[in-house]
């Protein structure tokens, strides 16, 4: 005699359930930023511990947690060359609980490196805030005879095919920095791609490799002695180092590997949203622990809007793609 009125109450609970769900997820994205966030966020860094994006990502996400009263997880989720996080990222919900952060060239780059890509940066992410320009350094072991960049030339000139790189990976910064110098002085050493640019260094300071691009997690052990740096990527100078010289002083006619690392969120994210993470990160960027964290591997803190973050991976995908076709460089 019950039965009938229990399952009415469960028609009427589940009917009312879903009806709850609907109307939550018709509601106006506006609505949905006012009350966001009322949950821990995760930003997924696409490369291992340990290497710039991560250092980043970390120095970051202390402030903004308490900008923002909630947790900021940080998860690892490294392979393919940032393409497995940055996947990962596209295809979760677009309600800002779950951010990217990246070097630009999972955006900018792998497009030109991997034919089929399971995304499209371009278009199921959206640019939150730049966070970096992150600079390559050209580090050599100290048992190589040479102390600037002519001599280290000269050395490759002599021993062609003799001396190993070390990079994050195929089409990684490191890597385009390394092709952009044998392709201007028509040199030749041997590329050892590595899953990101800590376990790369590591062999660096163990003598396995010869000399490496460094994203600057290796500048402490520069100053310490166990690394010999030679040169930096950049179209400037490094603040860091302003006594060493760029490339292009060296004679590497308009040498520029810089990239820029920062924020992302899945396409569709409320505007809303967006505007609020880039409020708050800009003026992270503008504090002076953040600044001298970022500083600290060499690079230059590079609050932004959205749209002048998307412009710039726009010209890096320009730049580097050409020199990915010319250099015939594939994704590992």
């Amino acid at each position: 005699m019950h039965l009938p009125i229990q399952q009415n109450r469960r028609n009427l609970l589940a009917a009312c359930a879903i009806a709850a769900i609907t109307c939550i997820a018709n509601l106006p994205a506006t609505v949905l930023a006012d009350t966001w966030p009322g949950k821990p966020i995760k930003v997924i860094v696409n490369f291992p511990p340990g290497g710039a994006a991560d250092q980043i990502a970390r120095a970051v996400t202390v402030p903004l947690q308490q900008a923002l009263g909630q947790p900021v997880i940080v998860e690892n989720r490294a392979g393919a060359g940032g393409n497995i996080g940055g996947e990962a990222v596209a295809k979760s919900p677009a309600d800002g609980y779950t951010l990217l952060m990246s070097s630009g060239g999972m955006v900018s780059v792998n497009p030109h490196l991997y034919p089929k890509m399971a995304f499209d940066p371009a278009k199921d992410l959206v640019p939150v805030a730049a966070a970096a320009r992150v600079l390559v350094f050209l580090e050599v072991k100290p048992s190589l005879p040479v102390n600037n960049v002519k001599e280290f030339l000269a050395y490759l000139k002599a021993n062609p095919g003799k001396l190993s790189f070390g990079s994050p990976g195929n089409g990684s910064s490191p890597h385009l920095a390394a092709e952009m110098m044998k392709a201007q002085t028509n040199l030749f050493a041997v590329h050892v791609p590595y899953r990101g640019a800590a376990p790369a260094m590591q062999d660096l300071l163990g003598g396995q490799l010869d000399f490496m691009f460094d994203p600057g997690i290796g500048l402490q052990h520069v100053k310490a002695g166990k690394l010999k740096l030679l040169a930096v990527g950049s179209s400037k100078r490094s603040p860091l180092f302003p006594d060493v010289p760029t490339l292009e002083e060296a004679g590497l006619k308009g040498f520029d590997a810089d990239t820029w690392f920062g924020f992302y969120a899945p396409a569709g994210t409320p505007p809303e949203v967006v505007s609020r993470l880039n409020r708050e990160i800009n003026k992270i960027l503008g504090t002076p622990a953040v600044k001298d964290r970022i500083m600290s591997i060499g690079g230059v803190p590079a609050p932004m809007s959205p749209a002048d973050f998307s412009m710039r991976a726009a010209i890096d995908g320009t730049r580097f793609g050409a020199l990915i076709r010319a250099r015939n460089i594939k994704g590992d």
